[in-house]
């Protein structure tokens, strides 16, 4: 799976960044509006205890412009309490200086001014205060630290809440993307099926009333009419062989005879030979369609049965080794023991075309090595020649059927332009695959991998 591209991860990307960007903001309300209502609750209990400390001013007998202050026993006990959370207080007059002050009040309380909010914090201390006459200030205080203390564990568990939604989010998230996507693996595993041959394949849901099982039920359909029309072009393909199968063995019957007889001048024995090498390349034709139209409908690979490749390529090599003298060339192997389940002269046919056509198709002198080992749970099947090599332009189109690399090899001999495409359909009818790679001036392997046969099989 291609991590950047792939649906589901794009998806799973996109759904966890939601879930994240809505999990952090659902978090930072929470703490803001549980910090907003705590310091509401500290700021109505200071409030709460601003009236009693006005009502403790007293005037004094005599003097106008000054004032007593006196706190009740049972007000002073709200101010005298120790700890985190005790309760302070600060009284100033007209002249600026504090008239009183609790036990627990700080010795730096700045006096508010005129105009100040009612409320105010200072590091981890909170303040309320109001002024009951020109130049008089009250004010009321308490540490908040173990508010603030609170306010870092709920953010904490507010954290752990998070990652634990995100993970559980995360895992039912991808559980329901993969469910989601799931008939689109099964629409992908049945093309792929279909576009290396096996046409037979369809797609198959269970809800067709959805948009994807519409879309599986006219794939269906397409795949359908697909084999059909494949079939009718096998069928005629070999209907048409068959029916040229006899006045072409007619011409070349007629060509032999007309050989034969006596006082032939040059000129026409030139003729009747024409006609032969032409009826034969035209043989060769049929027979090469006749085979591939087997293939296609899956005729040829049923009689199969365990085989050793290294002996089927040793043998056809040796059948080959007069081809490679004619041609100047050296045919070398190298052959391991490899059992195989597979039909022996389709396999044999596959080493003919391929040594066949390094032979063949280069340059006299050339060099072909064939090399038969066990790798990967595979048999593997290498021809490699030291030819003029394939453009890499023509590698791709290499398997085509009449496809021809004009300009790096001949097209003498006779030869359709169906070897490849025959032996490419031998292999992936015995499940395997045939890979060809090749370096201009360097020459060519072509490697067929088969699956090897089961331990205990027989060999033939």
């Amino acid at each position: 799976m291609n991590f950047p591209r792939s649906i589901r991860w794009k998806l799973q990307l996109w759904y966890g960044g939601l879930l994240l960007l809505l999990l952090a903001g659902f978090g930072f309300t929470a703490y803001q509006l549980e910090s907003a209502r705590q310091l509401r609750h500290i700021d109505e209990e200071l409030q709460q205890r601003l009236p009693m400390l006005v009502d403790s001013q007293r005037p004094i007998p005599g003097d106008r412009d000054r004032r007593q202050f006196r706190l009740s026993t049972r007000d002073a006990l709200l101010f005298d309490q120790t700890g985190n959370e005790s309760f302070y207080y600060v009284v100033w007059l007209k002249h600026g200086e504090p008239v009183t002050r609790s036990t627990t009040a700080p010795e730096d309380v700045p006096q508010p001014k005129a105009g100040d909010p009612p409320n105010r914090l200072r590091g981890d201390v909170r303040e309320s205060f109001l002024f009951p006459g020109p130049g008089d200030c009250v004010l009321v205080g308490r540490s908040i630290a173990p508010d603030l203390a609170g306010l870092r564990q709920f953010a904490w568990w507010l954290c752990a809440v998070g990652v634990t939604v995100f993970a559980a989010g995360l895992a039912g998230g991808g559980w329901l993307i993969i469910k989601a996507l799931r008939p689109i693996q099964t629409i992908s595993a049945a093309a792929q099926s279909i576009a290396t041959g096996d046409l037979s394949q369809r797609i198959q849901t269970q809800d067709t009333e959805s948009e994807l099982g519409q879309l599986a039920t006219v794939l269906n359909t397409t795949f359908a009419r697909l084999e059909a029309s494949f079939s009718r072009q096998s069928r005629f393909t070999a209907d048409a062989a068959h029916e040229l199968r006899t006045p072409l063995a007619v011409i070349l019957l007629q060509s032999q005879n007309g050989l034969a007889a006596d006082h032939l001048t040059e000129e026409q024995r030139e003729a009747f030979l024409a006609t032969q090498r032409a009826a034969q390349r035209m043989r060769r034709l049929i027979e090469s369609l006749l085979t591939l139209a087997r293939l296609d409908s899956g005729e040829l690979s049923d009689n199969r049965a365990p085989c050793e490749l290294n002996r089927v390529a040793e043998e056809t090599v040796r059948l080959l080794q007069p081809l490679a003298a004619e041609h100047g060339a050296s045919l070398t192997t190298e052959l391991a023991p490899a059992h195989c389940v597979g039909n022996a002269d389709e396999l044999a046919q596959v080493v003919t075309n391929l040594v066949g056509n390094a032979l063949v198709h280069n340059r006299s002198g050339v060099s072909v090595h064939v090399k038969v080992l066990i790798e990967d749970q595979h048999a593997v099947l290498t021809v490699r020649d030291t030819g003029q090599g394939i453009a890499p332009a023509d590698i791709s189109h290499l398997f085509e059927r009449f496809y021809r690399v004009e300009k790096a090899r001949t097209t003498a001999g006779g030869h359709t332009g169906l070897g490849l495409a025959i032996t490419q359909a031998i292999v992936t009818a015995h499940g395997g695959m045939i890979v060809a790679e090749s370096r201009v001036g360097e020459g060519t392997v072509m490697t067929v991998r088969l699956p090897l046969a089961l331990r205990g099989a027989d060999s033939t």
